[in-house]
């Protein structure tokens, strides 16, 4: 199963998944992002070009010609891990949605972020169940102190 990692208390869900897949890039890692909701897909995408001034994080949509060679992938479509980098280390998922990603369990970690908002804490909850009752790995942050306020 895997290892699933709640980060609550985002001021800003999107703007930390841009600091998450910052984090990850420069890592070496290789990251899906992933949700249903395309408005929410391309708002995250629009932000990744301009989080921070001087931050660049490469990434492209999975069936682009270049997904093969992005550390840092989008998709509204049921999420597939692909290869591992250049580094060898396995790709992580990082669910943008309100439900739970459909195969979660061919990842080896997945990552949740969950802001203040009201519904936004209430699908986490259940998703928390969710992963829970498949029997996957749950850990919870709170990241409340160290989030901006936006």
């Amino acid at each position: 199963m895997s290892r699933i990692d709640f980060a609550f208390g985002a001021g800003d869900r999107l703007r930390m998944a841009c600091q998450v897949a910052g984090k990850q890039y420069l890592a070496g890692r290789r990251l899906v992002v992933y949700t249903q909701d395309p408005a929410r897909l391309a708002k995250f995408d629009q932000l990744l070009w301009g989080f921070e001034a001087t931050a660049f994080v490469p990434h492209v949509h999975v069936d682009d010609a270049l997904a093969s060679v992005t550390p840092v992938l989008l998709t509204s479509q049921p999420p597939l891990p692909p290869e591992p980098g250049a580094s060898g280390a396995p790709c992580w998922l990082l669910n943008l949605d309100l439900q739970c990603p459909p195969g979660a369990e061919r990842f080896e970690r997945v990552l949740e972020i969950v802001s203040g908002h009201d519904e936004d804490k209430l699908a986490a909850r259940n998703r928390w169940r969710e992963y829970q009752a498949a029997g996957h790995t749950l850990h919870a942050h709170d990241v409340s102190a160290s989030a901006p306020k936006r």
